[in-house]
Order: C-alpha cells, then sequence, then structure tokens
C-alpha cells in the first residue's frame, strides 16, 4: 500500500531520464515475479505516465486493489543525482495520483483473501493516504501479518506531523519492520544504527530486519537475534534493492505457510531474510528497479 509514481531522474551534467517507480509498487512487482499474488493498493493515473505504469504492473501480474484508475495526474518524484552516484529526492505530490486514496476507498478494498499488507514510503506521510494507510493497519485480522517500511525520505518527512502521527499508529500493530541505515539515522539521530534498530524492536514487539547496503543485515525477533551476512555481487546500481528484500522475505514466509505465530521462530526469520538476500542480489545487478523471476533463482 503506498505510491506508485514517475522517477524523474536527473544527472550530475542536467540530462533527464525517467523511470516507474514507488517503493510499494517495487515491493509488489518483486512478489508477483516471484509467483506469488499481489496488488498495489494506491492511486494509478489515467494519464499517459499512469497508463506506462500499469502497462508494467500487468506485465509483472500485479493488479490494481481499487480495480479502476484514478483521474488525477501522476506523481512525480525528482531525483537529482550528485557526482558521487547517491540521489537527492523532491516530489510533486499535491492534488496528484498518490494522494488520491482516502481510508473509505482504501478499507473496501481489503478483501477475505488478504494474507499480508505491507505499509511505507509516502503513504506514512501523503494525505489523505497516510490515513487511509494508518485506517487500514488499524483494522489488520488477526491473521493478517502487517510488514512497514519507513523508506525515510527527509524531503517531505523532517518535522511531519502526519509522518510521525501515521508512523507511530502504524508501527502499534506491526508484525515486522525493515529498516535502512538511512532510516534508522533519520528516526534516531545520533543513535548507533543496531541500537536504534534494537529499540525498535523493544518498544513494539516487531520483529526487525535491519538492512545496511553491502554490509550484514540484522535480524531482531522475540526468538533473538542474528547477523546475516551479505554476499559480494558486481553492482549496478541500488534501486529498488531494499523494496526487493521485503518482497523475497514475503514470499519466502508465505509459501512456507508461516504465520504470526512463527515470527518468535529465529531460524524462520533467518531462512526469510536469507532469501530476500539473494532477491536484492540479483536486483542490484541491474539498472533500476527490475527484481528477479522466480526461475532466476
Amino acid at each position: 500500500m503506498g505510491e506508485a509514481l514517475i522517477d524523474i531522474i536527473v544527472d550530475p551534467e542536467g540530462e533527464v531520464t525517467s523511470v516507474v517507480g514507488g517503493a510499494p509498487l517495487n515491493t509488489a512487482r518483486t512478489i508477483a515475479r516471484l509467483g506469488e499474488q499481489a496488488s498495489v493498493l494506491g492511486g494509478v493515473s489515467t494519464d499517459a505516465f499512469g497508463q506506462r505504469i500499469l502497462r508494467m504492473l500487468t506485465a509483472d501480474g500485479v493488479t490494481l486493489a481499487l480495480g479502476r484508475q484514478v483521474p488525477e495526474p501522476s506523481t512525480l518524484a525528482i531525483a537529482q543525482i550528485d557526482a558521487y552516484g547517491a540521489a537527492g529526492y523532491r516530489f510533486m505530490l499535491k492534488g496528484t495520483s498518490a494522494a488520491a486514496v482516502n481510508a473509505e476507498m482504501a478499507l473496501a478494498c481489503m478483501g477475505p483473501d488478504v494474507s499480508v499488507i505491507h505499509v511505507g514510503t509516502l503513504g506514512l506521510v501523503l494525505e489523505p493516504l497516510a490515513s487511509a494507510s494508518a485506517a487500514v493497519v488499524a483494522a489488520a485480522r488477526e491473521d493478517q501479518l502487517v510488514m512497514v517500511d519507513p523508506n525515510c525520505r527527509p524531503s517531505v518527512m523532517t518535522s511531519s506531523a502526519v509522518f510521525d502521527r501515521t508512523l507511530g499508529s502504524v508501527l502499534t500493530r506491526a508484525d515486522v519492520v525493515k529498516v535502512s541505515g538511512d532510516d534508522l539515522a533519520f528516526m534516531f539521530p545520533g543513535e548507533r544504527p543496531a541500537t536504534a534498530a534494537e529499540q525498535i524492536h523493544m518498544r513494539t514487539g516487531a520483529t526487525v530486519l535491519f538492512t545496511d547496503a553491502a554490509d550484514a543485515v540484522r535480524v531482531t525477533c522475540a526468538g533473538g537475534s542474528n547477523v546475516l551476512p551479505v554476499p559480494a555481487v558486481p553492482v549496478v546500481d541500488t534501486v529498488g534493492a531494499g523494496d526487493s528484500f521485503s518482497g523475497g522475505f514475503l514470499v519466502h514466509w508465505v509459501r512456507n505457510g508461516w504465520g504470526r505465530q512463527d515470527l518468535t521462530d529465529l531460524d524462520k526469520v533467518s531462512a526469510a531474510a536469507e532469501f530476500g538476500i539473494r532477491v536484492a542480489g540479483i536486483t542490484c545487478q541491474r539498472a533500476g528497479a527490475e527484481p528477479p523471476f522466480a526461475s532466476e533463482l
């Protein structure tokens, strides 16, 4: 649940390209490419950009939870790439498709077949989508697993009361929280990342998956903690790597028939995280967010 958008990429020379983006969209595409059913609960515009997004989702087997597109123009993210390859983001949000989903629309999509709810990124800060995310998570059934990826974007989340309120709300029901080193630096300034990840677990009881670029993945759950090595791979870029890690984790979890009660089992959590690492490793070897298909694993 969250945004589907177009990334406008500006290189250091000012040259412009564009790609389909949105962290929740990337996670859904990963799940579908790996052979499980996935829907995106977010607004996809009827404009040309929206048609491009829909073609990509359809090609990967991802459905629109709303069952239709929305008339609002597509949401845009402008990614300025610096000389070192790092991206700084600005967003064109007001009155766009990502902001077109309210709580009533979202709750109507929560059918009996939904087993996992994944929320994060602009779905935690952009209204009315943020309120819709909070409402969906608050209404989650006892048998539904909730995964939260804050995927912090300082340009829109700094000093945002909406982000603080929504994140606090969804964390009270979160079963799994995936965070990066950048997320933890934003959420817990001045704190050691590993300590910050432990704090999230202690405060919420959720299983925490701390990914730190090419460094190890740290898993913390009620059954203990584990440090999982990340194999070295030739990296083209890391776009969508964290999103595909989340998708891989969820696919492994669902495919094994595990539920919320199994999150106390460190071996199971570690096995799902290791599968996510494999998936993300392949994504990193390609330009853009191009997660692998099941056959490639």
